[in-house]
């Protein structure tokens, strides 16, 4: 029996100059499309240059769910279809074709009997004759793409199998830069996040010109917007312009040296205020290190605070030892001393003005020794021969 010769071969067998002219326009919106629905389109059209394609749709397997989902299909016959869950059970080409790892062709009657066989329906239109080639990337099958006829068995060859094999390959390559663009992005999302979110400034510098800040910067150093930072000298954050420069040597000696410079470092918010600020800045490009910059800024104001108030109790400490030690110390005599004086209330070799004037200061002594041993916080004055010393009656009680 004579096999009618489909339109594409009465058209002078298809020209090996078009294929590779449509393959090369397929391989250059490969990688000038970005957008994956656009992309399809140009492919499928490109495709229609060479090929019967009226019929034509890209197949994703979702083996994590157990699906297949159509992100391209275009039919005479059907709609696209759902999203088809419990894939693995299903009588489908696209399962055999996912199955096989490899291009496969089937008519009429192959898909009847397939289905038959597998005691189910056939999905969609039976078409007269079915192409499939498989979506590989790094050696997993993530699809399919598929060309379908159901006007005649003649409208594709074998041959028309290779070529659309060749187009698959194209249409994993960009599947799988999306997969990469979308893995990056979303690794770019999960770190800004963790960045936004970090309690320390941190600031992407370049050339001493602020280019990314997160909230905390903002926070940092009295500003509402990011927009307030961005794109903006780094010499706002200093008092003044000699700052400015002392900064910029320092930063740029020790990037130099070792790729990272670690100081603490007066700046100034936007009220013109300053706060006390531990800075670290690396840079991977030692030839230019000021060119790029990470830098994490710290606000030590409050820990440098709490480190004066932790010396003053100390100090504090110390003092009110000291003053138990001279209480303890002193007590002892000055009892002995009332004591005896005491005793020469009845000796008319002293006079009772000089004997008042002995009890009255060993009272007085009584009462710098309980004062002494009260004290909870405390104050100096000046003291002849440049010293300090404790105003023991300036200080107090809490």
């Amino acid at each position: 029996m004579k096999v009618e010769k489909s339109n594409w071969e009465r058209a002078g067998e298809r020209d090996n100059a078009r294929t590779l002219e449509v393959l090369f326009e397929i391989s250059e919106a490969v990688s000038t499309t970005r957008n994956p629905e656009e992309l399809y389109r140009v492919m499928h059209s490109s495709l229609g240059r060479i090929l019967k394609a009226e019929n034509f749709f890209i197949a994703l397997h979702h083996e994590n769910r157990d699906s297949i989902t159509f992100p391209y299909y275009v039919s005479e016959k059907d709609e696209r279809p759902e999203e088809i869950f419990h894939f693995s059970k299903t009588a489908s080409l696209t399962g055999k074709v996912i199955r096989a790892r490899g291009p496969l062709i089937f008519y009429a009657k192959d898909i009847l009997d397939f289905a038959r066989a597998q005691g189910q329906k056939v999905i969609g239109t039976v078409s007269k004759i079915w192409l499939g080639a498989p979506l590989i990337i790094k050696d997993r099958v993530i699809g399919v793409i598929a060309l379908q006829s159901f006007n005649s068995p003649a409208d594709y060859t074998k041959k028309d199998l290779d070529l659309l094999t060749a187009v698959s390959q194209h249409i994993a390559l960009a599947i799988e830069r999306k997969e990469s663009e979308e893995t990056l992005s979303e690794q770019k999302r999960v770190l800004e996040k963790i960045l936004e979110s970090s309690p320390v400034g941190i600031c992407l510098v370049e050339n001493r010109i602020f280019k990314w800040v997160n909230a905390e910067m903002v926070r940092m150093f009295g500003y509402k917007t990011k927009e307030e930072l961005e794109n903006m000298n780094v010499r706002m954050i200093y008092k003044s312009d000699e700052d400015f420069s002392t900064a910029g040597k320092l930063i740029y000696t020790d990037l130099k040296k070792s790729g990272k410079s670690d100081f603490d470092f007066d700046l100034n918010r936007k009220d013109n205020t300053l706060f006390k600020a531990h800075v670290i800045i690396t840079s991977p490009r030692q030839e230019n290190p000021l060119e790029s910059t990470i830098v994490t800024i710290v606000d030590i104001s409050q820990r440098e605070e709490a480190q004066k108030e932790k010396m003053k109790r100390e100090k504090l400490q110390g003092v009110l030892e000291m003053a138990g030690a001279i209480c303890h110390e002193i007590n002892q005599p000055l009892q002995t001393i009332l004591g005896y004086s005491t005793l020469f209330e009845d000796n008319e070799a002293v006079s009772p003005e000089d004997l008042q004037k002995i009890k009255k200061q060993a009272i007085r002594i009584g009462d710098i020794t309980r004062r002494l041993s009260n004290i909870t916080r405390y104050k100096t004055l000046e003291y002849p021969g440049d010293t300090r010393i404790i105003d023991i009656w300036g200080s107090g009680t809490d």
